[in-house]
């Protein structure tokens, strides 16, 4: 099979921080879900799928959750599990990463090379502590915990390099990217040769 070029991220910028007394947690039959009365949660210029949030404030669900789906503009699920929580406490989500959609590996394909590379391109503003790296999982259908970093792929951002690639190998049945402790800046763009 010839190889493939996927976008996994085409531009994402880091989201300020949203709080609200009104923003609720709750378990319902396995769904997770943060839901608010007024407060917008998602939509233009605030939580996308994909993106890592962090809730501080609350009196249970101090924890890095990953939106999973959007609801509407004031309610998401989460793939992690949360403790229901009424609404009352003053409830920050900060913004702190994303993960790509994922794509198909080689492993996918029953490739035998498994070669991959990755190209990330990051603006100037990029904080110096965020992190992006791949990962990669063997399940067919993956949940949260299916997925593990895989090595020597993560790039750290300096005032000097704004782009960076990296091969790696591997017979991954999917793959996708991860960027963490983004509180500034902007990804790019993160490629995908497979």
């Amino acid at each position: 099979m010839a190889q493939t070029s996927t976008t996994l991220i085409a531009s994402k910028a880091h989201i300020t921080s949203i709080t609200g007394t009104d923003i609720s947690l709750s378990a319902t039959s396995g769904v997770y879900t943060m839901t608010a009365t007024s407060t917008v949660l998602t939509g233009a210029g605030k939580l996308a799928v994909g993106d890592l949030v962090t809730v501080s404030g609350s009196a249970s669900n101090n924890s890095t959750f990953t939106v999973s789906t959007v609801v509407s503009t004031t309610e998401f699920t989460v793939a992690e599990v949360v403790t229901s929580e009424d609404a009352g406490a003053s409830i920050t989500l900060d913004h702190v990463g994303f993960v790509s959609a994922k794509s198909k590996g080689d492993g996918y394909y029953s490739q035998p090379d498994g070669v991959h590379t990755v190209a990330y391109q990051v603006a100037n503003d990029f904080n110096a502590n965020a992190t992006i790296k791949m990962q990669g999982t063997l399940a067919t259908t993956p949940t949260e915990d299916d997925w593990f970093d895989i090595a020597n792929t993560t790039f750290t951002a300096d005032t000097s390099t704004v782009t960076s690639s990296y091969n790696f190998t591997g017979n991954y049945v999917w793959v996708r990217s991860k960027t963490q402790l983004l509180t500034a800046g902007t990804v790019n763009s993160i490629l995908l040769n497979s």
